[in-house]
């Protein structure tokens, strides 16, 4: 997907137009830059003519004076002292006011594009963060994101302040000497073509850039996240050496936009001191020849390096530029990503389902023609638990993520309560469920927020109840700051059967009418495991609940047990027909053993 250059800008501006007030003031202020950098080397003249030569004073200064006052040398030097402190303090309130606007604006800007990024990226498919990986999701959220402040507010200003300021200096040097303003306005379409050259050259380099700064963010993360493993298995040294390869891709890409950046700035500065020179000349001459002042000269060779000045900041802020419109571009190309859970347009809003659910042919696979699910069929009832066995990689999972709506069948339907789950809101259909991973995932925050997650307006007597059921209140108790306690990054330093509690804290405060456990004992010693199978049996009262286990024992409280082999279903069996389980139940222990 690409996007030109004209796209990109009308999108951010766009986005920002909410802040079109603000903007406005900063494109104010950069107009006014242009007047006030026009008073710069007036001092320098009146110094020159007015002090030390026989010019008369010009009418705006002899305005504030009686008619035929006489202008001495020590008045003309006080006049000239004074403008000089005038003119900084307006150059300095400018810049003050400037400063405090771009910053606000620029931030308020950025962050309601991470916001908006942010809440694309949650919403998009778990199949492309698998596929693309969240370091890259992460880059772009926390540094691509903040390339529309350098378009909206820190990168057009500068260009129509270094605008304006061209137009009004060039006008004044056509004013004293219009030969001057034709070499001038000479070198600009040189100066306008080196930079398309070197815009579109700095684009494609750039994107290279992001690349592969993107690929080695994605190795801190891993290893970040996997430290135990790395630091278990001696793997400092190889991690360092796979970041610091990484890393130097980025040095090598980063050299080749240094370079030529570099390359196009050389020959601006070559054609700019080709000019320079023509202007001394022609100047001095001039000069010689009584055509023009020496203080008028002084004020041409001023003002011309206030033209030369912005015109190589013009060429180096679109250089820049180049950057910021491939941030963007890479922002964009998320935020336009079409998700792979979707709502119709009249999706059904609803409150709470009865669990009643049915797999119609389902067939699912992550990959085109690589089916992880195939023609998967069956029905379960308000209330009844399902326990699902399988070897690992048969599709246990994949079942339990087309449930909950994480992917899309390929082909087939899930029906729950008589309709397909494609016709309800997303939102509303996920919160029906409440599960318990085989490793808990923790929030680093308190054990009360912890628990309140999917329920953060219970009360915290709510809370309390939950932690009981679930029997975690006793060791939360204990801690110092009792459930104001932050639990850590990850919960990292509570037990395995401590965070398998507070995981099922929270499924009992959410009290969802379907509830999936996913080998909640898995990972636990056997007195831990007694206590939470104590609070998982209380918890699946009621509820449709699908139980994923590899524990034969555990598939005795079922009604349902599906067998999953190599993505088909193999095995249906209803606990109504007692004799056929209670077979099937022995076939199933003695090929375990």
């Amino acid at each position: 997907m690409k996007y030109s250059t004209l796209t990109l800008i009308k999108r951010v501006f766009e986005h920002a137009k909410k802040y079109w007030l603000h903007i406005s003031g900063i494109l104010l202020l950069s107009v006014f830059s242009a007047p006030i950098a026009l008073l710069g080397p007036l001092p320098l003249k009146l110094l020159v003519d007015n002090a030390f030569g026989d010019h008369l004073m010009p009418q705006f200064i002899r305005f504030f004076f009686p008619g035929g006052y006489t202008f001495t040398f020590n008045t003309n030097i006080i006049i000239v002292a004074v403008l000089v402190i005038v003119v900084e303090l307006l150059v300095q309130l400018h810049a003050l006011a400037n400063w405090i606007l771009v910053t606000y604006t620029g931030e308020k800007i950025v962050l309601s594009f991470k916001t908006k990024l942010f809440n694309q990226v949650q919403r998009l498919s778990l199949a492309y963060h698998d596929k693309i990986g969240t370091a890259d999701s992460l880059y772009r959220i926390q540094f691509d994101s903040n390339a529309i402040r350098t378009l909206v507010v820190s990168g057009i200003a500068p260009i129509i302040s270094a605008s304006f300021t061209i137009i009004g200096m060039l006008y004044v040097i056509t004013l004293i000497e219009w030969h001057f303003t034709i070499i001038a306005i000479g070198v600009i379409p040189i100066l306008m073509y080196l930079t398309q050259v070197s815009s579109t050259k700095l684009k494609y380099q750039w994107t290279e850039v992001k690349k592969q700064e993107s690929s080695a963010m994605s190795v801190l993360q891993e290893t970040l996240f996997a430290l135990r493993v790395v630091k278990a298995f001696s793997g400092e040294n190889f991690q360092e050496e796979k970041f610091v390869r990484k890393s130097d891709r980025v040095l090598k890409s980063q050299i080749k936009v240094a370079y030529t950046s570099a390359s196009f700035d050389l020959v601006i500065g070559i054609i700019l001191s080709v000019a320079t020179a023509l202007f001394i000349y022609l100047g001095a001459t001039y000069v010689h020849r009584e055509r023009i002042s020496l203080g008028e000269l002084i004020v041409v060779l001023a003002y011309l390096v206030k033209v030369f000045g912005p015109l190589q900041t013009l060429n180096k802020h679109f250089n820049n530029l180049q950057s910021s419109l491939v941030s963007v571009e890479r922002a964009y190309k998320i935020i336009d990503k079409e998700r792979d859970v979707f709502e119709t347009p009249h999706s059904i809003p609803i409150n709470k389902i009865s669990g009643n659910i049915v797999f119609n042919n389902v067939y699912f696979g992550y990959e085109k023609g690589t089916p992880t699910l195939q023609n998967i069929s069956f029905e379960v009832k308000q209330g009844q638990r399902v326990g699902i066995m399988g070897k690992t990689g048969s599709g246990k999972t994949s079942l339990i993520n087309l449930l909950t709506r994480l992917y899309e069948p390929t082909d087939g339907s899930i029906v729950v309560d008589g309709r397909d789950i494609r016709e309800y809101k997303v939102s509303d259909y996920r919160s029906q469920f409440s599960i318990v991973l085989q490793e808990p995932v923790l929030f680093s925050t308190s054990f009360e927020e912890n628990i309140a997650y999917g329920k953060p307006e219970a009360a915290k007597k709510e809370i309390v109840r939950a932690a009981i059921d679930a029997h975690a209140h006793d060791f939360i108790s204990m801690l110092p700051n009792g459930y104001q306690t932050e639990v850590g990054e990850r919960g990292m330093q509570l037990s395995g059967g401590e965070r398998q509690r507070i995981s099922i804290a929270r499924a009992f405060l959410k009290n969802s009418p379907i509830l999936i456990l996913d080998e909640p004992t898995s990972s636990v010693d056997v007195a831990t495991e007694s206590l939470i199978m104590e609070a998982t049996n209380k918890l699946m009262k009621g509820k449709t609940t699908f139980l994923i286990t590899h524990r034969l024992e555990t598939l005795n409280e079922c009604d349902i047990i599906i067998h999953l082999e190599k993505g088909k279903l193999v095995d249906f069996i209803d606990n109504n027909n007692r004799e056929v389980f209670e077979q099937k139940m022995l076939s199933f222990r003695a090929s375990a053993i």
